[in-house]
């Protein structure tokens, strides 16, 4: 007998027919025996539909509210599989998070998880029934209804998964695993069997959208075995596991790109202490993130020129900000740029092998395609470059390091 948690995303219970089959790979776990709990999402599109209603009665809403509304599309669809596991024989039963309870802090709209009781579900299972347990909700300490951000159900699934000291996660996707890049644009990528947590952890923040990066950082912390599987494949999945359990290590894992990017440079700033609190200060301030930082020498003496990137989102909040403190920082003029994409390249063999950047720039150089900023880490190096590059580099950069299928 093993413990498994199972988390279904939106388009896996898409509608009632989807809700049905995966009864059935629910029941699939049951009848080996296992003790299950489920974590659904709610039904594709559910969410995105409360959330404009909301927008609509108060732009300026109270996030209490909001969570109160927003957290019901997943306690709808952890009810109706319920039902659909009653009616094929599994005894089973819808828990909402205040019912059990999975507590978390107080920051409605992006709450994190502090605890969960897991009393009530291990007595149900000794009584051969499964959970359905509502992801992306909690419960406050002033016992209101939280949610954990978008993608929260992947944080809910993981967090119960090592509450119930679980034998594995596994994440039910329209896609049946990792794979080295995106197979939409890079037709010979290839589904990788495993990859380690911290590899995962760069991918999805790096623009993966697999799995939620606060999901992988939770597993990775609490040493849950994660499993990317195909809810409409009968096919093995991608194990996420510790980098122990993977022998041999490719150098280049995988590729990651995000276009939710947009470049801004402070051209002509003073070159003094303090100037980067001076820019970066108010930008956190305001909820602002910074990703890739660059500081450049000025042609003019005792200046110098500031590039970042910030999400999409909050480009034209991050241009106001910075006309508003352009005196205080005393600039001489800004550039922006939201036709830009970052394209990451992913490994934890690159903390043991050299020249893995050469071979990027070089693949890049021979395309013609013009690198903008650069950032590393220990297993990643990530590069700007222009948007209509996109496919391009990905294709170019998943040759050069021998990831195309044979």
């Amino acid at each position: 007998m093993a413990r498994i948690v199972q988390k279904f995303g939106g388009t896996s219970v898409g509608d009632l027919d989807r809700i049905r089959h995966v009864a059935t790979l629910v029941k699939a776990e049951y009848d080996r025996g296992n003790e299950v709990t489920v974590v659904p999402s709610a039904m594709a599109g559910i969410t995105n539909g409360l959330v404009e209603n909301v927008n609509a009665i108060s732009r300026l809403h109270d996030t209490r509210e909001y969570d109160a509304i927003v957290s019901t599309g997943e306690q709808v669809t952890a009810g109706l599989l319920a039902l659909a596991l009653q009616n094929i024989g599994v005894p089973a039963r819808s828990w909402a998070a205040w019912q059990l309870p999975i507590r978390t802090d107080d920051m409605h709209g992006k709450a994190r998880i502090k605890e969960i009781e897991t009393a009530k579900l291990i007595e149900r299972f000794g009584e051969g029934q499964v959970a359905v347990v509502a992801g992306f909700q909690g419960l406050s300490p002033q016992n209101r209804i939280t949610t954990l951000g978008r993608g929260g159900s992947d944080t809910s699934a993981v967090a119960l998964a090592a509450a119930l000291n679980a034998d594995r996660c596994d994440i039910y996707t329209d896609v049946d695993g990792v794979y080295t890049t995106d197979p939409r644009i890079v037709p010979k990528a290839r589904k990788l069997t495993r990859i380690t947590y911290e590899e995962m952890l760069e991918m999805a923040s790096q623009g993966a959208k697999v799995l939620q990066t606060r999901a992988v950082e939770l597993a990775m912390n609490q040493g849950v075995r994660l499993q990317v599987r195909s809810t409409f494949e009968d096919a093995p999945g991608t194990l996420v596991v510790d980098e122990d359990e993977i022998v041999e290590q490719q150098v280049v894992s995988g590729i990651a790109y995000s276009r939710d990017e947009a470049k801004i440079t402070i051209v002509g700033v003073e070159d003094r202490p303090g100037i980067a609190v001076g820019i970066f200060g108010p930008l956190s301030d305001a909820g602002i993130n910074v990703d890739m930082i660059v500081q450049n020498i000025s042609a003019e003496s005792g200046r110098t020129d500031m590039t970042f990137t910030v999400g999409k989102s909050d480009f034209d909040r991050a241009s106001a900000l910075l006309d508003e403190i352009g005196e205080t920082i005393n600039y001489r003029s800004i550039d922006l740029d939201d036709n830009v994409v970052k394209i990451s390249v992913i490994g934890v063999g690159m903390r043991s092998h050299a020249g893995v950047a050469k071979q990027m720039f070089g693949a890049l150089a021979e395309k013609g395609i013009n690198i903008q900023v650069i950032s590393t880490s220990e297993i990643k190096i990530s590069i700007l470059i222009a948007e209509e590059y996109t496919e391009l580099a990905l294709r170019a950069l998943h040759t050069a390091y021998g990831l195309d299928q044979d």
